[in-house]
């Protein structure tokens, strides 16, 4: 579902999507703009569906249920459900779309405020967060060359308890998304207490807290980051068996200046590809493209979401 139906960006990547048979899209909002901005664009929209919110013969339908479960006026819920952006979230909250690309055209707060007022997170996870899928040639660490790197985008500082959350929801985007089995890796500048100090602690208790509420999760830490992907550095720092330790593929930062500054360094001087950021720890799909974003860049992410859409069965819980 593409609710930034007046972005040409997102017309094109429409098109594209709907062409090569990668997905479905629904552009959502107003008709008429819609089919002379694609027009005047020269962009062939013959395969793409339009919903209209305000001619929608599901709009009212959607105004009771979001009245119902919101506990809000009809008309409150009437003047939200005109805007795009809500209207399209609903639709993925009633099961009529899989999944919600937006972005192009809204802040990453805005989109992160319209999820957490339409849909919602998942049972167990208390806070949103974000992923990128590192794709580097050439290397053999993670996945076959590829990581995902949690959180990058969202959070600045979590704390203990939301650390260990965004660990659990990074663990079911690589399944639903990948079909990787996750192997969690929560990063320090120690391994295993080689240092002392407040902010290991923190990674510390944080990987605590994950494996007691998520006891299904593959998980450790605290650990360097070479220790957590390289095997013969991992057999020189840690001293017990770890199931994570030298295999790790979904990389937990612990804080927002690390897990930036990291997948831009990777990106920049390894030459990785980096897909994301996409948001995670909701009840749906949902990716918060760039505002800067190519075309190639809004159909990639299509194409991410499309294929978790089809695994999505999250069982996040505690």
């Amino acid at each position: 579902m593409l609710p930034e139906s007046d972005d040409g960006r997102i017309l094109k990547a429409a098109s594209v999507v709907a062409g090569e048979r990668i997905a479905r899209p629904l552009l959502v909002g107003n008709q008429e703009l819609v089919v002379a901005n694609s027009r005047a664009l020269g962009i062939d929209l013959r395969e793409v569906q339009v919903v209209d919110p305000q001619s929608s013969p599901r709009f009212e339908e959607y105004v009771d249920i979001y009245s119902s479960q919101k506990g809000s006026s009809r008309r409150v819920a009437q003047a939200l459900l005109k805007k795009p952006m809500n209207f399209g979230y609903m639709m993925t909250v009633t099961g009529d779309a899989d999944a919600v690309v937006a972005g192009a055209s809204h802040t990453s707060a805005e989109v992160i405020a319209t999820a957490d007022l339409m849909i919602g997170l998942s049972r167990g996870i208390s806070i949103p967060s974000s992923f990128f899928l590192m794709v580097t040639p050439g290397s053999s660490y993670g996945q076959d060359g590829s990581l995902i790197f949690a959180d990058a985008s969202v959070n600045p500082n979590p704390k203990p308890e939301c650390l260990a959350d965004i660990a659990a929801a990074s663990a079911t985007s690589a399944r639903t998304m990948l079909g990787w089995e996750p192997r969690v890796a929560m990063l320090s500048f120690s391994t295993k207490g080689s240092a002392s100090h407040p902010l290991v602690d923190k990674v510390v208790e944080a990987t605590r807290i994950a494996k007691e509420k998520f006891p299904d999760l593959v998980v450790d830490g605290e650990l360097q980051v070479d220790a957590a992907l390289v095997p013969e550095v991992a057999k020189r720092k840690l001293s017990e068996e770890s199931s994570v330790a030298g295999r790790a593929n979904v990389l937990i930062f612990p804080d927002l200046d690390a897990g930036n500054i990291a997948y831009k360094l990777v990106e920049r001087l390894a030459g990785a590809h980096a897909y994301g950021p996409i948001l995670q720890g909701y009840s749906r799909p949902i990716s918060n493209l760039s505002r800067g974003a190519t075309v190639d860049d809004i159909v990639g992410t299509i194409a991410m979401l499309s294929v978790q859409a089809q695994r999505w069965a999250p069982k996040i819980s505690a």
